[in-house]
């Protein structure tokens, strides 16, 4: 790989993935899963997204797929060359199959996601071998943990809701049997 004597400027990565969590949270607050991204250029966020498949009712509204297109948009082209994409969970196959597509440098994520992770933890289509038409260097980990625990509190958090929601159900409809009892003279 062309890039094996290149130093990562790890604080710059805890910065940027610092904004990609920030994005997170927007999402969390949103009800959306807590992915967040930005695409940095020569040391600068140009772009910057979070989950909003819920809120755009779009199944490709994930936060890499949005903040990609914005980063073309601010460059005025479609190859994201001299960018890195942070995220916070490591990508997944559609997501990847784009980040190949925009042809990034460095891809920095989060947390693995090892069910259905493209960037190493289920399969790894960023530096496949043999390569797709553009290989990225991966670096996972950074701030892992605190991308894991905004995802795990999400999904506990809305299995909570769900609970709550079922047993608000069982309480309607015992309500709604007992009323035609209550109303007897």
């Amino acid at each position: 790989m062309e890039n094996e004597g290149r130093i990562i400027d790890l604080h710059s990565d805890i910065y940027f993935m610092g904004q990609a969590l920030r994005e997170a949270c927007k999402a969390y607050a949103a009800a959306e899963v807590p992915v967040g991204a930005v695409v940095a250029h020569e040391g600068r966020v140009i772009a910057r997204a979070w989950n909003q498949v819920e809120t755009l009712k779009d199944a490709t509204a994930h936060a890499e797929m949005l903040a990609l297109t914005a980063a073309q948009q601010a460059l005025g082209d479609w190859r994201l060359e001299k960018c890195t994409l942070y995220v916070t969970k490591e990508p997944c196959p559609m997501c990847a199959g784009a980040i190949v597509h925009c042809r990034p440098e460095r891809v920095v994520f989060g947390c693995p996601d090892p069910k259905a992770g493209a960037a190493g933890g289920w399969i790894n289509l960023l530096e496949a071998s043999p390569p797709m038409n553009h290989r990225c260097e991966v670096t996972p980990g950074v701030l892992g943990e605190e991308c894991l625990h905004l995802i795990q509190s999400f999904f506990r958090e809305a299995r909570e809701r769900k609970k709550i929601d079922r047993l608000a159900d069982v309480i309607d409809l015992a309500s709604q049997s007992l009323d035609p009892i209550l109303k007897l003279p």
